[in-house]
């Protein structure tokens, strides 16, 4: 069973206000969702499922945040909240939201890296017969998480600070010419993302990945439902193909797969 610290574990988007039906309806055109209200009192949070499994989590920018465009956030699971929560301060990051609980789910905190990057740290709620992160990052299936990418304006201090924190490792470094180099990591003896410079991001964050069993029919799926293709088809190392988007309320992601499939 892979280490629960350092793995992936959620993914969340924030859209703009009154678009959450919108953005529930592209993604299931584009990944094949199915999504239903979490049932949160005084509070829009709805759940999207792939293959049975809970993948994300989808809802209206929140109030308290201030004026931000919609984003995808990505969440790692840890053994202690609290304990991370302190070590990411210590270790020059900050914590936008304090560790609290979600009845059912978990001890979670919104985090930034030193560099400015959000994520979010989430200790899962131990659950009879069921162990470790949850199915929302799964290399093996579409529609879940495959891949993470971290765009940030010191890589080196950037991975240091996730290594430190999580346990990932090192693996292959990809020369990528004028833009640099884009380091892969791994957990737990799997490469599960990397690290790279801002490219054309205009500040540090970090990128999901989606699994798809077709890089070009999800690149025409998402033309189709509204969303804007910015990078891609292209191949990378091992053979997969990626594209970059943004969903029709701007949100960034991206889906990684062969290049022909459904």
């Amino acid at each position: 069973m892979a280490k629960l610290q350092g793995t992936p574990c959620w993914y969340e988007l924030a859209t703009s206000e009154g678009s959450l039906g919108a953005a529930e309806t592209f993604y299931g055109e584009v990944l094949g969702w199915t999504c239903q209200d979490a049932g949160m009192e005084g509070f829009d949070y709805h759940l999207a499922s792939a293959g049975g499994d809970m993948v994300a989590g989808l809802m209206a920018m929140p109030a308290d945040i201030g004026e931000m465009p919609p984003f995808w956030m990505i969440y790692f699971a840890v053994d202690e909240a609290d304990a991370a929560a302190a070590r990411i301060e210590a270790a020059g990051g900050r914590i936008h939201r304090a560790p609290a609980d979600i009845p059912g789910t978990g001890r979670f905190a919104i985090a930034g890296d030193p560099q400015g990057a959000g994520f979010g740290i989430l200790q899962p709620e131990p659950m009879p017969g069921k162990e470790g992160a949850g199915g929302a990052f799964d290399q093996g299936k579409s529609g879940h998480g495959n891949w993470n990418e971290l765009m940030t304006s010191d890589p080196d201090a950037g991975f240091a600070f996730y290594s430190d924190l999580f346990g990932w490792e090192k693996a292959q470094a990809v020369d990528m010419g004028p833009m640099g180099t884009y380091q892969v990591f791994a957990h737990d003896g799997a490469q599960i993302g990397g690290v790279m410079g801002l490219g054309n991001s205009p500040v540090p964050a970090w990128l999901p990945y989606f699994g798809v069993t077709g890089v070009e029919a999800a690149i025409a799926r998402i033309a189709a439902a509204g969303g804007r293709l910015a990078h891609g088809p292209v191949e990378v190392p091992g053979g997969a193909f990626i594209a970059v988007a943004q969903d029709p309320q701007g949100a960034w992601f991206a889906v990684v797969g062969p290049k022909e499939g459904r």
